[in-house]
C-alpha cells in the first residue's frame, strides 16, 4: 500500500474547532485510521494509506461544514462520523444540522443526530404509524416526543395521548398511595420528564386541564377511537400480543402512531409473548407501517452508556451462541 501526503486549506478558527480540546478529535480519527493529520500555517496535512486519507480528508471536510453552519464539534459526533464512514462514506453529518423539529423550552434545537435517527424522523413524517426499536439512550421516546408536539402546534392533530404498559420493571412497588394516577404516575415518569423539558410544565399543565393532552397507562386505551391524535405507545416490548392489537386498532382517521421498543429488555413474566415481537412479524409489509431500527451507533447520552449497550449485546450474543450448542 502506497502512502500519500493530502493537503486541505482551512481557516485557523477552523482547525481550531476540528481539532478539539488537545487535539482529542484529531486524535481519534488518526487512531482509527491509521493516519497522521498535521496542522501547519493555515492547512491541514494528511500522511497516510490512499483509502484512509481520503476518509479522514471527508471527515474533516464535513466537520469543517458542521462549524459553518453553526454546529458544534463534539467527540460524540466525531465519534459518529468514524463509526459510519467505512458503511456509508456519502452520508455527511453536517446534514443532521439541517432539521430542526422543534426548540425546548429553553430554545434548545432538537434534531436528529445520527442517520438512523434521521431516517425514524423522516419515517414519523411519512407514515402513519412508525415502530422505532432500538437500545435505551437512542432517542426513540424522545424524538417522537418533539415529532408530536411540533405536529399539535402546528395545527396537525388536536391532541396528544402518550400511553406505555404499567409493567413494574424487576421491582415490586407494593400499594402505592394516593389515587388512581398517583399510583400509575411512577410508570409514566418517564414520559412526563420528556414533555416538561420540550413544552415546559405550565404548557403541559394547560393543555392537559383542557384534556388535549393525556398520560395514560395503556390500558386506558381500551373501548377507545382515537381520531385527529398523535399517539404515542413506549416500552411496546412489555406489552401482550392482545393488548398491542387492542392498541393498534384504537387508531382513527388522522391519527399519527408512533411505536417504541428495546426487544432486549422484556420485564414480562417469564414465558410471555412480546406484543411488539408479534407486531413486527405480523405488519412488517404492510404499507403506511414502518420498521426503524437503531442500534449502538445511535446512543446520544454520556459514550460510557453506548460502550455498555455494545458490551451487553455482545454478551447476549454469546449466551444464545452456547444456548444453541
Amino acid at each position: 500500500m502506497s502512502t500519500i501526503e493530502s493537503v486541505m486549506e482551512l481557516s485557523a478558527a477552523d482547525i481550531k474547532e476540528i481539532f478539539g480540546q488537545l487535539d482529542e478529535n484529531v486524535k481519534k480519527i488518526e487512531r482509527a485510521l491509521f493516519v497522521k493529520i498535521i496542522a501547519r500555517d493555515g492547512s491541514i496535512k494528511i500522511i497516510g494509506e490512499q483509502t484512509c486519507a481520503d476518509r479522514a480528508a471527508g471527515i474533516i471536510r464535513d466537520l469543517a461544514a458542521l462549524v459553518h453552519k453553526g454546529g458544534q464539534i463534539t467527540p460524540q459526533s466525531v465519534e459518529y462520523a468514524l463509526s459510519i464512514v467505512k458503511e456509508n462514506p456519502s452520508f455527511k453529518i453536517s446534514s443532521l444540522d439541517d432539521e430542526i423539529i422543534c426548540r425546548t423550552v429553553n430554545g434548545k434545537p432538537i434534531k436528529p443526530k445520527t442517520f438512523n435517527q434521521k431516517t425514524y424522523v423522516e419515517s414519523i413524517r411519512n407514515n402513519m404509524i412508525v415502530f422505532g426499536l432500538g437500545p435505551a439512550g437512542t432517542g426513540k421516546t424522545y424524538l417522537a416526543m418533539a415529532m408530536a408536539i411540533d405536529a399539535f402546534r402546528k395545527g396537525d392533530v388536536t391532541r396528544i395521548i402518550l400511553t406505555r404498559p404499567a409493567i413494574e420493571a424487576g421491582e415490586n412497588l407494593g400499594f402505592l398511595p394516593g389515587d388512581l394516577q398517583s399510583k400509575v404516575d411512577p410508570y409514566l415518569r418517564p414520559l412526563y420528564d420528556a414533555i416538561y423539558q420540550i413544552m415546559g410544565a405550565e404548557s403541559y399543565l394547560s393543555n392537559c386541564e383542557k384534556g388535549l393532552i393525556e398520560v395514560a397507562p395503556l390500558a386506558y386505551m381500551r373501548g377507545r377511537t382515537l381520531d385527529n391524535a398523535f399517539i404515542i405507545l413506549d416500552e411496546a416490548q412489555n406489552t401482550t400480543p392482545a393488548q398491542m392489537k387492542m392498541f393498534l386498532t384504537r387508531i382513527g382517521f388522522g391519527s399519527k402512531v408512533v411505536v417504541t421498543g428495546d426487544q432486549t429488555q422484556k420485564d414480562l413474566p417469564h414465558g410471555q409473548i412480546s406484543g411488539l415481537d408479534v407486531a413486527i412479524r405480523v405488519l412488517e409489509n404492510i404499507e403506511d407501517i414502518a420498521m426503524v431500527r437503531l442500534d449502538s451507533r445511535d446512543v446520544v447520552r454520556h459514550p460510557v452508556v453506548q460502550k455498555i449497550v455494545v458490551a451487553y449485546e455482545e454478551f447476549e450474543k454469546k449466551q444464545a451462541s452456547r444456548n444453541k450448542k
